[in-house]
């Protein structure tokens, strides 16, 4: 069910089937020479979508934007602060509570380690503020990586607008994919902080494009619409024994 869609009425039926909600978290970021600037948002929203038909859950308008460090540079990404991010994610969570949902899951597309840093931090604010609330907080691109890992995925080392995340667009919104891009690794100084972000990673791609598929991206998203399928199960099952 999309929040968006629902009307007054329809909300106080969606309560009756279920208190479980999923926000959907992505960001405007650039993800190569070849794909949309959404693509964070695209690939969480289907996978969300995919979940509740799987397991009865609200799915929330998406909040676009977060926390973007290493592509701050680069044309296109338009990060906002980890403050800004927490903030507006403990009002929204603590407003579906206040309608009635007891199971928040924050599910990001965007795996920054700041920006899921937020996130969590947000999970804990709104456990502090609302009782009863159970909120989980889930990066669905590591879902991603990890299913590709057992051999979905032939690229190694997948971090960003490589071989998952052009698979998933080409599955989703093909019209959106642009040829491809370079295969690319970052040469970012770690652990010093990059003056110049744009000079160590100049094409925005951290591994390899061009061995994706639509097919692969539609056994990727399958599989992780499974899994937070489960985990809106689990969800409703520690609602019911709190209850």
């Amino acid at each position: 069910m999309l929040l968006s869609d629902l009307t007054m009425p329809g909300f106080e039926e969606a309560l009756e089937r279920t208190r479980v909600a999923i926000l959907p978290v992505g960001s405007v970021e650039e993800h190569g020479r070849h794909l949309p600037l959404a693509t964070d948002t695209w690939q969480v929203c289907e996978s969300a979508r995919r979940a509740a038909a799987l397991a009865p859950a609200i799915v929330c308008p998406p909040l676009h934007y977060g926390y973007c460090r290493s592509t701050r540079d680069h044309p296109g990404t338009v990060s906002i602060s980890p403050d800004s991010l927490r903030a507006v994610v403990v009002d929204i969570g603590a407003g579906l509570h206040r309608q009635g949902i007891r199971g928040l899951i924050i599910a990001s597309g965007h795996a920054g380690g700041i920006h899921m840093a937020a996130l969590e931090e947000a999970g804990e604010r709104l456990v502090e503020l609302c009782e009863p609330l159970e909120v989980a907080v889930v990066c669905e691109y590591r879902l991603a990586q990890e299913v590709g890992a057992t051999g979905l995925v032939k690229t190694a080392d997948d971090g960003h607008a490589g071989e998952i995340e052009t698979s998933r667009i080409q599955a989703l919104r093909p019209e959106l994919v642009r040829g491809t891009s370079p295969a690319e690794v970052p040469t970012l100084p770690r652990p010093f902080i990059a003056r110049d972000k744009r000079a160590d990673w100049p094409g925005g791609v951290w591994g390899d494009p061009g061995p994706a598929t639509a097919a692969t991206g539609e056994a990727l998203f399958e599989a992780t619409a499974g899994r937070l399928a489960e985990l809106v199960r689990e969800m409703q099952r520690r609602i019911a024994a709190g209850g």
